[in-house]
């Protein structure tokens, strides 16, 4: 198939606006800053020192304020430093973008997911009880899961899916196949070649315009924006995004994992070199999971469905080994964050092998400690992570942390044929987690993310046979080569690192 070499002109200028469009409003608060100390400098010429030692006061009250509220060590400390060196710009900022009310600001209503029955949490306990048996740190952590009200289900299968072609290939000949319903929640649709083969009636779209929609309603497709806002301005809301991947079919069939239904996830275009992307269907009662979480996020959204919840339930059943849990995350649960938390257990688990694939990488020093630990104590722990970044100041942040995790044994690699956008954790060849889920701030403390859990499912295996190919053909990163970067590369991401929160 004959492939495009870059990305349409007006995409690139549209993501060029709205980047510059949030540097844009961070300038206006620093210009604001400055223009009120002037103003009161000649105005007030006796008593600026007055009005200025207030306005420090109430930047040290706020700064206390969020030292004091559960959450983020880092997220805290970058708002706090802002907050008392420009107390005006910090507190401007930190209204638009570090209150804690996402819910008013997304105008989301906080929905309970569907009621499971008691028989559901009964089989599920009874799940959680023999998993612990066979592997107590792994029942442990479903216990942990099934605690959240996430549910431990057997009588599924998994397959995985190691490139998005192969992806697109089952998921377009399982809708096809639909007969009751279809969940789709992206986090970006473009038009292209996939898009055409899932929704064939629209040819010429852009990507993804309001007469795109239009067209989709028309046809009686059920569209609803996620925190809907001018196309150019959308990066001033860039903290609250839904970046959950989820299609749920006849609630038999559901997929999750990093792909998105856009063309460079097929590689039908070149971008950053080979886009390398992962994906798993469920299949029998654990597709339940995330059809729940796709009813419960139209509900919030303020959205209703035309039949009770209980109508999109699995009506067959499957004979499966092991067990899987879709689990979610999202601000609005913070501070209690289930994505960062499994994967620390994860982490603290692994016996014998840890492997991470991830395009970025910025977390806590809790995080970062642990995957030391875990290296110091002989497990073998590999990253791998993109040799193309699509985002080079990001890379340069991830970097930052690379240095203490190679000293401690934590193997490297880039992936040398481009650009590493699958999320994934192999464990013990035992446990693997698949899903939307990024290594970095955004994922762990403001995106609305899923993610399976797979326990003892052959699918394990075929996610570690499939690492093992992206390590072979991965170039290790040395300790070395990272003290060997320019001061002022250093210099550069040591400072993006202290703002790395907001990338």
């Amino acid at each position: 198939m004959r492939k495009r070499s870059l990305p349409q002109p007006e995409e690139r200028t549209e993501r060029r606006i709205s980047a510059a469009t949030s540097l844009s409003i961070c300038a206006l608060t620093v210009i604001a800053q400055i223009v009120l100390t002037l103003a009161l400098t000649q105005l007030l010429a006796e008593k600026i020192s007055y009005v200025y030692f207030i306005l420090e006061l109430a930047g040290a009250v706020v700064a206390i304020w969020v030292y004091l509220r559960p959450g983020s060590p880092s997220y805290k400390l970058v708002w706090m430093c802002l907050l008392l060196a420009l107390p005006v710009a910090g507190m401007i900022l930190f209204l638009l973008w570090g209150g804690s009310h996402q819910a008013k600001s997304l105008s989301l209503r906080k929905v309970a997911p569907p009621v499971e029955r008691e028989g559901a949490r009964q089989a599920s306990a009874a799940n959680v009880a023999h998993l612990s048996r066979r592997s107590p740190a792994w029942g442990r952590l479903a216990s942990y899961l099934q605690s959240r009200d996430f549910l431990l289900y057997g009588g599924s299968q998994a397959r995985y899916f190691a490139e998005g072609a192969d992806f697109f290939d089952d998921l377009v000949l399982h809708l096809q196949r639909a007969e009751i319903y279809i969940f789709l929640e992206y986090y970006i649709l473009a038009e292209g070649q996939i898009w055409d083969r899932i929704f064939d009636d629209f040819g010429n779209l852009t990507r993804f315009s309001d007469a795109s929609l239009q067209a989709l309603q028309d046809a009686g497709v059920e569209v609803e924006v996620f925190n809907p806002v001018h196309r150019y301005v959308n990066r001033i809301y860039f903290n609250y995004r839904d970046h959950r991947k989820i299609a749920v079919i006849d609630g038999v069939h559901a997929y999750t994992g990093g792909i998105n239904i856009a063309d460079e996830y097929a590689n039908l275009f070149v971008r950053f070199g080979h886009w390398k992307d992962t994906g798993v269907r469920i299949d029998g009662a654990g597709a339940w999971g995330f059809a729940s979480q796709f009813i419960q996020m139209w509900k919030m959204i303020g959205r209703s469905l035309p039949n009770e919840d209980d109508y999109y339930r699995p009506r067959v059943e499957i004979e499966g080994t092991g067990w899987c849990q879709p689990f979610t995350d999202g601000p609005l649960n913070n501070p209690d964050n289930p994505i960062e938390d499994t994967y620390l257990q994860l982490i603290a688990s692994a016996q014998k092998m840890l492997y991470i694939t991830t395009p970025y990488y910025a977390v806590e020093e809790s995080m970062q400690k642990a995957l030391c630990i875990a290296a110091d104590a002989g497990v073998d722990v590999r990253l791998v992570v993109p040799a193309i970044p699509d985002k080079k100041y990001v890379y340069m942040v991830a970097e930052t942390y690379w240095g203490e995790l190679l000293a401690h044994g934590v193997k490297i690699y880039r992936y040398t044929p481009g650009f590493v956008h699958a999320k994934s954790v192999m464990v013990d060849r035992e446990v693997a987690l698949v899903g939307s889920t990024n290594m970095d701030y955004r994922t762990f403390q403001l995106h609305y993310e899923c993610a399976v859990l797979l326990y003892h499912m052959p699918a394990v295996e075929d996610l570690l046979e499939d690492m093992d190919r992206m390590v072979a053909q991965s170039a290790p990163y040395t300790l070395a080569e990272w003290n060997q970067r320019s001061w002022l590369r250093k210099m550069c991401a040591s400072l993006l690192r202290l703002v790395a929160i907001w990338f």
